[in-house]
């Protein structure tokens, strides 16, 4: 049998869809900040390799804000 002929994309294919978005602009905001709390190739590692908490915690804790 074919396990990827049994999984239901209609629930799976929107997680993948936001992932992929979630990445995309995490990786574009990461290219336009100079400074970054923390290495900033760090954060780069944990964009792409630690799926969708990678962007999350990067936008939550990564971002320096100076105001």
């Amino acid at each position: 049998m074919d396990v990827l002929s049994t999984i239901n994309w209609g629930i799976i294919l929107p997680f993948l869809v936001i992932q992929t978005i979630l990445i995309i602009v995490a990786f574009i905001d990461w290219i336009k900040v100079d400074k970054t709390n923390g290495p900033k190739w760090v954060w780069l590692l944990l964009i792409f390799f630690v799926t969708t908490f990678g962007p999350i915690l990067y936008f939550i804790f990564g971002r320096r804000r100076d105001m």
